[in-house]
């Protein structure tokens, strides 16, 4: 596996046939894990960014104690097939003077809960297509918001990347895998399963939104919406266990591949 560092290095590799991109923040497990031989068993080359991207992080949030473990990280990609592991810093992706932004329109869910989130996300996931050139880029259903805003964006720009969501990969338990799930106590995470149990019960219901609520067994929701991603509809919701921060959703209606 080559391990990249620079922006310069990274636009003079040599990528041919099929590339595939998976953008990652790093501290892997099994979901990614579960991308990564996708896009391995898709494309002839497998590109993964591991970048923890301050512009999609508010002033109040986790920047500082994100999860990072680059060694491991990297003998994790390099055990999966990952052919490039691209890790530039801060400062090449946002050199002095950055000024220019995308901002693609976005209303509810993350994008109420968290201003300027995916300013940040879009911003540099169009410079990761810049650099890389991919084929597909590979996202995860956990993060579905994040991937109809990027389509949109793909869309409107005339990007020449396609982009492919995977199904989240959950725990035994239905706990959605996540980096952040590092940060619960052993109560904790028996707390956080209300979230995903709910999401389950509001799907069933007529009113999704107040059966998920209901559900959620003394856990106090962010939000619990209904969005309509283009030609799909998603149930989704943000709650703090402790000071852990996590989303789930489930999809309604049709589909997000």
């Amino acid at each position: 596996m080559r391990v990249v560092r620079t922006v310069d290095e990274m636009t003079q590799v040599a990528l041919s046939h099929k590339v595939g991109l998976v953008p990652t923040m790093g501290a892997f497990h099994a979901g990614h894990l579960s991308i990564f031989l996708a896009a391995r068993a898709e494309c002839a080359t497998v590109v993964v960014s591991l970048f923890v991207n301050p512009a999609q992080f508010g002033a109040n949030e986790d920047l500082s104690r994100y999860p990072r473990d680059e060694e491991r990280d990297a003998r994790f990609a390099e055990d999966a097939g990952v052919d490039v592991l691209f890790m530039p810093p801060a400062d090449q992706m946002y050199p002095w003077g950055f000024a220019t932004w995308v901002d693609v329109e976005a209303t509810g869910g993350e994008a109420a809960a968290r201003p300027g989130h995916f300013r940040g996300v879009a911003t540099v996931c169009l410079k990761l297509f810049n650099l890389v050139r991919p084929d597909v880029a590979y996202f995860g259903q956990k993060d579905a918001q994040q991937a109809a805003v990027l389509r949109r964006m793909v869309g409107d720009l005339n990007v020449p990347v396609d982009l492919r969501v995977l199904p989240t990969v959950r725990d035994a338990d239905g706990l959605a895998l996540s980096s952040r799930n590092a940060y619960l106590s052993p109560e904790e995470r028996q707390r956080a399963l209300a979230l995903p149990r709910a999401l389950e019960a509001g799907r069933a219901a007529p009113d999704p939104v107040a059966a998920t609520r209901a559900a959620l067994n003394g856990l106090e929701p962010e939000y619990v919406e209904v969005l309509d991603l283009g030609d799909t509809r998603v149930l989704a919701a943000a709650a703090r266990v402790g000071s852990t921060r996590l989303i789930d959703n489930v999809v309604l209606e049709g589909e997000l591949a």
